[in-house]
């Protein structure tokens, strides 16, 4: 579907200088724009590709001034980052959406499935699962028993969720996401080996949460492990048994929770990062990226390292370990003088 310059301008309520009738088709980046598609500056250090761009438009602030020449039609707007992701999801709702349900899926007669649904090949759908409306799951997914899947909620291929596990409206759980499987429960016994410690409980995902693709949520112990509404995890992210992450809460690729650990609200950590279990981290956290939590952390507090440490003090402590070579060389130095000087 094709936009014109002058329609995207009304659109954003904004003012078009250039072609009001050049089209565009797609959404590129600026350093990348080919002909036909919409570009966008947010970052200043980017401007020069305003000058070079192919892009047939571009999104610019009130405020930008061209230094040189620009070729292409611009659209000024109130805030580029607000009307870009206007734009993007306007974009992705106009794609069409896949309905049907595949004669290759395996429903059990005790299923219960919504109006609307979308049921790809080769996907299983145990007994006594709830499918809400409008839900889309790809092909090659696993719904088991007792399973509660709220409306328009999408599985992309291979996600897998076990018995008794309950997902949300509106949720994402992207490729190869296995929910509710055991948690890492054993106990050592007298002959060295270990005992598997049975996993009873489930998982439940709240509404709007987003997984990433090969994601693990395990099941809980005994009650639940819990995700609260609005979280995001990107990819290979590992949630152990009877963890509770709070609403609105974003992690980075590669973090690793152990069990019964809790995170608060409104919480941002980088990636790899490691959290030991049975620890409580309040709302409002933000830890940097290959951090190790290993105690409890208060509200709105910033850690960073390994063992982590509040920001200030980690940021001092760093300009220490960065000259540590130095101060070992002129130690070395001192004890030599000091040497030389008990000689005499």
């Amino acid at each position: 579907m094709q936009f014109t310059a002058e329609m995207i301008a009304a659109l954003l309520n904004g003012t078009v200088v250039g072609d009001k009738n050049a089209t565009v088709s797609t959404v590129s980046s600026i350093d990348g724009g080919k002909a036909g598609s919409l570009a966008y500056l947010t970052n200043p250090k980017y401007e020069q590709y305003v000058y070079t761009t192919e892009a047939s438009i571009v999104l610019v602030d009130n405020t930008f001034e061209p230094k040189e020449e620009v070729k292409t039609t611009l659209i000024k707007v109130e805030n580029v980052g607000a009307c870009v992701l206007n734009l993007l999801e306007m974009y992705n709702a106009t794609r069409p959406r896949k309905t049907g349900i595949s004669k290759l899926a395996s429903i059990h007669e005790g299923a219960e499935v919504g109006e609307g649904c979308f049921i790809g090949d080769f996907t299983v759908v145990e007994g006594t699962a709830k499918i809400g409306a409008n839900v889309q799951i790809y092909p090659q997914c696993y719904i088991g028993d007792n399973v509660t899947i709220g409306e328009g909620t999408k599985l992309y291929p291979g996600v897998k969720i076990y018995e008794g596990c309950v997902v949300g409206k509106n949720c994402i759980i992207h490729a190869g996401a296995v929910i509710g499987a055991d948690g890492f429960g054993f106990a050592p016994k007298e002959d060295g080996t270990f005992a598997k410690i049975p996993q009873l409980g489930n998982v439940i995902i709240e509404d709007n949460v987003e997984l990433g693709a090969n994601t693990c949520v395990d099941r809980a112990k005994t009650d639940s492990t819990i995700i609260r509404s609005g979280v995001k995890l990107d990819n290979l992210i590992q949630v152990g048994h009877n963890v509770q992450i709070g609403s609105n809460t974003v992690m980075s690729a590669q973090v690793g929770i152990a069990g019964t650990t809790k995170i608060g609200s409104n919480c941002f950590v980088g990636g790899q990062v490691g959290f030991a279990d049975h620890i409580t981290v309040g709302d409002r956290v933000q830890v940097g990226s290959k951090s190790g939590i290993d105690k409890n952390v208060p509200d709105g507090e910033i850690r960073f390292g390994f063992p982590a440490l509040p920001g200030i003090q980690y940021h001092r402590s760093f300009a220490v370990f960065r000259t540590l070579p130095e101060m070992a060389h002129k130690m070395r130095e001192l004890e030599k003088r000091l040497v030389k000087v008990e000689e005499k």
